[in-house]
């Protein structure tokens, strides 16, 4: 193996030979040899072999070869037998190999390197770490752009799809943190349409967190922002979904599977781009099990988060097969929260122990997604209904309707004269989103005791921001939460849209002042557990 003294030679022979550096073949050979010697000819290996890389083509698997040798030197980790200093010094020979790295990255070679570089971000190390994710980034941004991103993504796909589970993980996780930081000159429309065939790949095996990565990935490239793209989106997230397959309530793994595909698939709705699929297996599949659904998280009121959901897509539904019987479904899952006054006794007292429970935002969720979905059948109220069903619809909701307006008054009464910091402590904050909720109820009831029933009104459900609009502006229809256009206001006095209701005096439910309402922020962090797929029969885990 060569000494130092002859690697400086075999350099100057090199450096000299300027135009002809070519013709010295066993100088750079004599160079290579030095990775196989101690600490000070390694560290002049890892400087000198990619220098004159690319002067010799024929030694190029050689040359990768040896400078892969430096990138994974054993006696890095087996410092018990090194001091101090030799094994420091070794780190930093690795340190210099990896950043080197990319200027292997020519031609054919390229997803060689990039399937290398890959493999390396598995390191604990986080200097190194850092080193290939530069690494990584500046083969993305080398000369030829639209080859050699697709060479590098060829190596990280296919670590993503054969790799060891470390390496999938932080490969998936590059992706969706570095894509977005690329120029719009790298991210070519054929580039993006080569990540989206290399992301179907990968979907059909993976993880509920994995999917939700993905799914952040594809939805951020420019090609997918069109109408069209986002349908193709939202093709890929019902194949998750599993949508033609019936649902099991009791298996954990199917509710969670069902929940995270659609919250990535709510963003995507708009008028144009119809939440049909979704809201029909809903109504179909998962009202009348409602009750029975199953999850591994405690705390997690899951028949609320798929209400939720529903109401969501109910605003975006196209035209539906089977729209009566959907409906039907919603309406007798309303009827469940929304009781009957309780009988009276004859000196005027409740007849019974307690007074039914209102499920505010049980109710908000169902009575907004029946609203949305009985504007495609108007008369199902009037001419759907016997007259008896209709009757007992009016009189719980005229029940309920007054338990609100107690509530109401309570509620406004506590927040009043409260600003700033007064309305931030976390009572304040249950108390203005329920105030929220029972506006909602309220004007949406107050529709529903129109003669015939109507479908006007236009509320923002409680736990979705309110969206300005100024005037002349014309509202995006991705950032509506109702189906219907806004439209002019009339001249004279407004009319407040969160006016309430006021039914006729009577008993209302005495326990409202106990509604406690619990806002739902982010979803709750991985867990270990199941994963969607068996890939190799190796868990990965779950994301909430």
């Amino acid at each position: 193996m060569p000494t130092v003294e002859e690697l400086y030679r075999n350099y100057g022979i090199l450096a000299d030979a300027t135009e002809q550096v070519g013709q010295h073949k066993d100088a750079y050979q004599v160079i290579l040899d030095g990775v196989k010697g101690g600490t000070k000819e390694k560290r002049l290996a890892a400087q000198f072999i990619p220098k004159f890389f690319k002067h010799f083509p024929e030694l190029a698997d050689s040359a990768i070869n040896a400078q892969l040798d430096l990138c994974e030197d054993e006696d890095v980790s087996n410092s018990e037998v090194l001091c101090f200093v030799t094994h420091l010094l070794l780190i930093l020979i690795r340190r210099q190999a990896i950043k080197e790295l990319p200027q292997f990255a020519t031609g054919e070679n390229l997803p060689r390197v990039a399937d290398i570089l890959t493999q390396l971000l598995q390191t604990d190390d986080s200097a190194e770490f850092n080193l290939v994710n530069n690494a990584l980034l500046s083969i993305f941004k080398m000369d030829a752009k639209v080859f050699c991103f697709a060479g590098t993504l060829g190596g990280l796909f296919s670590q993503i799809l054969q790799g060891e589970d470390i390496v999938r993980e932080r490969a998936i996780k590059f992706l969706s943190t570095k894509l977005k930081t690329l120029p719009d000159e790298v991210l070519t429309k054929e580039v993006e349409e080569l990540i989206l065939t290399e992301s179907k790949k990968v979907l059909e095996d993976v993880t509920g967190e994995e999917f939700v990565l993905f799914m952040k990935i594809l939805s951020g490239l420019k090609s997918l922002q069109t109408v069209s793209g986002r349908q193709q989106l939202v093709e890929l997230v019902a194949e998750q979904a599993d949508l033609e397959q019936t649902f099991n309530p009791s298996d954990p793994d199917c509710v969670d599977r069902l929940l995270q595909c659609t919250r990535q698939a709510v963003p995507l709705f708009s008028k144009n781009v119809h939440s049909t699929r979704f809201v029909t297996y809903f109504c179909e599949q998962v009202l009348p099990n409602l009750s029975t659904l199953t999850t591994p998280v405690e705390g997690l009121d899951i028949q609320l988060e798929v209400l939720k959901l529903l109401a969501e897509m109910s605003s975006f539904c196209g035209d539906m097969e089977k729209l009566e019987t959907n409906l039907r479904k919603l309406f007798d899952k309303l009827l469940e929260y929304m009781p009957l006054p309780p009988e009276e006794a004859e000196n005027g007292e409740n007849a019974g122990n307690e007074e039914p429970k209102l499920q505010f935002s049980y109710v908000e969720c169902l009575l907004y997604s029946f609203h949305q979905l009985g504007r495609k059948l108007p008369d199902f109220l009037t001419a759907k209904l016997n007259a008896e069903k209709l009757k007992d619809f009016k009189i719980r909701l005229q029940y309920f309707a007054r338990g609100l307006q107690v509530y109401i008054r309570q509620l406004r009464l506590a927040l009043q004269g409260k600003t700033g910091d007064a309305l931030k402590t976390e009572e304040n904050k249950i108390k203005v989103v329920a105030l929220k909720i029972t506006n909602n109820i309220n004007v949406l009831i107050k529709d529903l005791f129109h003669i015939p029933p109507s479908y006007k009104s236009t509320v923002t459900l409680s736990w979705k921001p309110v969206q300005k609009v100024e005037i002349g502006q014309k509202r995006a229809s991705e950032d509506t939460t109702s189906g219907s256009p806004p439209k002019k206001s009339p001249a004279g006095p407004k009319r407040d849209a969160r006016q309430i209701y006021n039914p006729p005096s009577g008993k209302y439910s005495s326990n409202l002042s106990n509604f406690n309402y619990e806002q739902r922020g982010a979803f709750r962090g991985s867990r270990g557990g199941r994963g969607w797929g068996a890939r190799g029969n190796r868990s990965r885990g779950r994301l909430y």
